[in-house]
This record gives C-alpha cells, sequence and structure tokens, in this order.
C-alpha cells in the first residue's frame, strides 16, 4: 500500500523505523489572494468559493459528515475534497488532531490554534506577506513542532492552502531552485503557464536568490513558513512526514535554506500516487533537483498505493483521472493507515466510502 519512488533505501528505513507506531497530525489552513485568480484552482468552482476551502476542509476534518457545517465543503467541479481520505483515517484510527490558523480571511468555527498570522496578499505583488509576520510564523512553528514531536513516533504536517501549488512555485524559484514546468496542480492538466506569468511577475525586479525568509515575504504563503519550523523542530525528537506533492516540495526546499539546528534524516515527504504519476507535473524531477541544490544525500518520497478505480462513487473514481489528487494530509493519512495498523486497499477504502456516505 506504500511505495518509496524516490531515494529508496532511506525511504524504506523511516518506514521501517515507524511501523506500527501511532503519529500525531498537525494540519495549517492558510490563505492566499492567489487562489481567487480565475483558473488557477480547482480547489472550488469559483473565486468566492474558494475563498472558504480551508475554513471548510478543516471543519469537516474535525466534525465529519454528521454534523450540519457552517460552511459546507465547496462544490467542485469535479472530485471530491480530499479531507474525507483524512477524516476517514483520523476519525477510525484515533489520531490526534491539531489544526492550526496560519493567516485566513475568517477563523475556523471549530477548535483551533491561532497562529496570529494573516492572509498572504497575491503572488504577483511581489509583497505576499510583511517580514516581520514571516519572522513570527518561524518563531510559532518551531515552538509548535516541540510541543507535538511525539518522542516515539512521527508528526504528520499537512496543509489547506487554495493557490498553494503557485505559491510553491514562486517560493521555489525565489530560493533559486529550477521548478517551471514541475508542479502539480488540482486540475487534470496542471496550468503552468498561468503560474510561471504570476511567479514572473511577482519575482520581477528581485535578484535571485532570495534569502528564505524573504522569499516568503515576498511570493511565498503563510503555511509554508509555519510548516517548515515546525518540521525542522519536531526532528529533534522524532520522525516527520510532510503531508503532500510540490507544497510540501517548496517546504522541504524551505528547511534546507533556513539551515537551522535539525534531524533531516528524520523528514520524508508523503503524498498520493496521483501526484507522483501525474505526466503534467514531475514530482519526481523536482525532488532531484532539490537534493541536487542543497547536495543531499536523498530525499525520499512515499506516496500511498490508494486506488478509487473500482469505488461506488464517482466523485471518488474522478481521482483516477487525474483530477484533485492530494490535500489535507490525505496522502500522509493513507499511508500512516497502513504503516499503523497495516490496512489494506479494500479497508481503507471502505472508510473513506463510510465517510462520503454521510454527504449523500
Amino acid at each position: 500500500m506504500n511505495k518509496v519512488y524516490y531515494s529508496l533505501e532511506q525511504g524504506q528505513q523511516w518506514l521501517e523505523c515507524y511501523r506500527g507506531k501511532k503519529p500525531v497530525f498537525a494540519c495549517i489552513l492558510g490563505f492566499t489572494a492567489t487562489g481567487l485568480l480565475p483558473g488557477i484552482s480547482a480547489a472550488g468552482a469559483t473565486p468566492s468559493q474558494r475563498q472558504y476551502t480551508a475554513i471548510a476542509d478543516g471543519e469537516f476534518l474535525i466534525n465529519g459528515p454528521g454534523v450540519t457545517p457552517c460552511y459546507p465543503l465547496p462544490p467542485l467541479d469535479v472530485g471530491a475534497s480530499p479531507v474525507l481520505i483524512s477524516r476517514a483515517v483520523v476519525t477510525a484510527l484515533d489520531i490526534p488532531v491539531y489544526l492550526f490558523n496560519a493567516g485566513l480571511p475568517t477563523p475556523p468555527v471549530v477548535p483551533h490554534i491561532d497562529l496570529g498570522g494573516r492572509p498572504a496578499l497575491c503572488v504577483s505583488s511581489g509583497q505576499a506577506l510583511p517580514l516581520e509576520v514571516v519572522e513570527h510564523l518561524l518563531n510559532q512553528g518551531l515552538i509548535w513542532g516541540e510541543k507535538l514531536a511525539p518522542k516515539d513516533s512521527y508528526l504528520i504536517i499537512g496543509e489547506c492552502v487554495v493557490g498553494g501549488t503557485t505559491t510553491a512555485l514562486a517560493l521555489l524559484t525565489a530560493l533559486g531552485i529550477d521548478a517551471k514546468d514541475k508542479v502539480n496542480s488540482s486540475h487534470r492538466r496542471c496550468n503552468h503557464q498561468q503560474k510561471w506569468s504570476i511567479v514572473q511577475q511577482g519575482l520581477k525586479g528581485f535578484p535571485l536568490p532570495l534569502s528564505p525568509l524573504s522569499a516568503v515575504a515576498a511570493v511565498g504563503d503563510p503555511m509554508q513558513i509555519v510548516a517548515a519550523g515546525m518540521a525542522i523542530a519536531a526532528s529533534r525528537y522524532g520522525g516527520v512526514m510532510l503531508a503532500g506533492g510540490t507544497q510540501m516540495l517548496a517546504v522541504y526546499a524551505l528547511i534546507n535554506a533556513l539551515n537551522l539546528e535539525m534531524r533531516l534524516d528524520s523528514i520524508t515527504v508523503g503524498t498520493t500516487r496521483w501526484v507522483v504519476e501525474d505526466s503534467t507535473g514531475d514530482t519526481l524531477g523536482l525532488a532531484q533537483t532539490i537534493e541536487s541544490y542543497y547536495q543531499l544525500q536523498g530525499l525520499p518520497v512515499i506516496a500511498t498505493q490508494l486506488s478509487f478505480v473500482h469505488s461506488r462513487y464517482e466523485t471518488l473514481r474522478a481521482y483516477e483521472q487525474g483530477y484533485v489528487k492530494e490535500g489535507v494530509g490525505a496522502g500522509a493519512c493513507a499511508i500512516a493507515a497502513h504503516l499503523y495498523q497495516n490496512w489494506s486497499q479494500v479497508e481503507l477504502q471502505n472508510a473513506i466510502e463510510a465517510v462520503a456516505s454521510g454527504l449523500s
């Protein structure tokens, strides 16, 4: 059910180290005005709906389908929110969940930790976040990474930021990494040209590469710096799984750029096969580029082999056509289900469909 796609030896060692261990899940919610651009993301059918996607996903992650939501999951043109996968796993396996507001236009209505951040301006502005906010969020990430790190297990760090693959491309580019045409997206086919145009506009006039904090301030989003700080601090005590594809590879690069005290061999990237095998992106090429740029001895990329080919729900089968792919820690939660309780494909799919049935 779990496959190491990059840095095979290090990835297998990580999986063996944490087999049978119950993780802790930290989900970081953030917002960037980039997500409001027409056509930039499929995580919400309209720009106004995308403004509340992270808030709705956070609410569903905590409450599930049995409670009438204040913010219903936004309708997608095709597919279903990946939070269904995360919710199914954390509920069935009783995984502790901590929800963080790193910078949202409206706070979540469920219990959460407010980090005192703010929503980011559009990447194209070149002034996404004030530097002092970035510094504050880094410190918050370091504090909470130390608090949440399970000493004999691992911390899953997930996210929900609409437009986040564009801010990931922007951050990687600002750090000096060639990520053009390598990122993924929630669209069936990645909108590379639109993303690159926005990034070029935002970084116009900047001398590259930028320092890590300046890069986030110019073209990043509030989740990225929190996740990096959290991973750095947690790695000193146990394992860390960065839950996502492109966005978490950008966080992995940011971690290396910050160059603070950490145990890099404790950190891995966990996602879905829909991300890694997406022919319209280049996840593994991006991992290789980051590995080479920072002269690393490996960058483990692990993906769940979860399949919806035979799902009775059309919205879930859409994942097999390249829609949605990942988000809200879905891939890492699916990895954890097999790693912790040796769940099979059938058990995992049944649990997810049970959650989906509550929305019918």
